[in-house]
């Protein structure tokens, strides 16, 4: 498939053990499309039997990591109403690219600037590593939109920064996750200048790509495996429950205060 936002540059660092993926829509903005999420979600696969490559770093453009799904894209929102197993099975995409991304053997690094909303932040947290401006926020919107939070993102923020910080996080959709209060939560690894991001994010990764790489792939194979061993129990319903809470009255209601630029009000259906 052709690659119209991703750019992979692999044989970086020591021994030529690093790789950079680059996803820019060249719009500042970086919003995540059914197109772009494609293309993410196979990025994994160009390294599947990729022996020499030790860490691999996902950035975002210079501004922005990424604000999300792409509430603008016409691929999403087709003129007719789909059947509830096409939606369902549309649903699984951003999942199935943040799985992708945990499940590589590659250790991996997101050098994030600006903003990180929603999908992006879903995808920040099923990498190993996050290294973040000291100008960029998190925002999970979901809730606030009448939807629930999913592709599989509670169980990692969970893992991340336990269970009072991930309801926070969560449940008060309009509040802004500052660079600090990141590093805080354990959200992120180190907060750096802005436009540092990625150098810091190299930094780190030279010092990963010095290691043998057999030791440090079995090492994250072992964390991963114990570290998220039931999130499939948590998130194995995250496509339905995304398709039912978009059946709401309070999903209705939650995008259109968001294209009308006001508070909803939420009615319990």
């Amino acid at each position: 498939m052709e690659s119209r936002f991703v750019e992979i540059e692999k044989g970086l660092g020591p021994e030529g053990r690093i790789a950079v993926v680059r996803f820019d829509r060249g719009d500042d903005i970086n919003a995540l499309s059914q197109q772009a999420m494609r293309e993410l979600r196979d990025v994994p696969r160009e390294f599947e039997d990729d022996l020499t490559t030790s860490v691999v770093i996902l950035a975002g453009s210079a501004k922005a990591f990424s604000a999300g799904f792409d509430l603008k894209d016409p691929e999403a929102w087709q003129g007719t109403p789909l059947p509830i197993g096409a939606r369902i099975h549309r649903q699984r995409l951003g999942p199935r690219m943040c799985k992708a991304w945990q499940d590589m053997d590659q250790v991996t690094i997101a050098a994030i600037e600006g903003h990180c909303i929603g999908g992006g932040a879903a995808l920040v947290v099923a990498l190993d590593f996050r290294f973040c401006g000291k100008g960029a926020h998190f925002r999970i919107p979901e809730i606030e939109l009448g939807m629930n939070m999913s592709w599989g993102s509670i169980p990692r923020l969970l893992a991340l920064t336990g269970p009072a910080r991930t309801k926070q996080a969560v449940m008060l959709a309009s509040d802004r996750i500052s660079a600090a209060e990141a590093l805080d939560w354990r959200l992120v690894e180190k907060v750096v200048e802005d436009g540092q991001a990625l150098a810091a994010a190299v930094a780190f990764a030279e010092r990963i790509a010095r290691q043998p790489p057999i030791p440090v792939r079995m090492t994250k194979l072992s964390v991963n495996r114990l570290a998220h061993a039931l999130d499939d129990l948590a998130a194995h319903m995250d496509a339905d429950q995304n398709v039912l809470t978009g059946l709401t009255e309070d999903y209705k209601e939650g995008t259109s205060a968001f294209r009308e630029k006001r508070r909803p009000r939420f009615k319990g259906r």
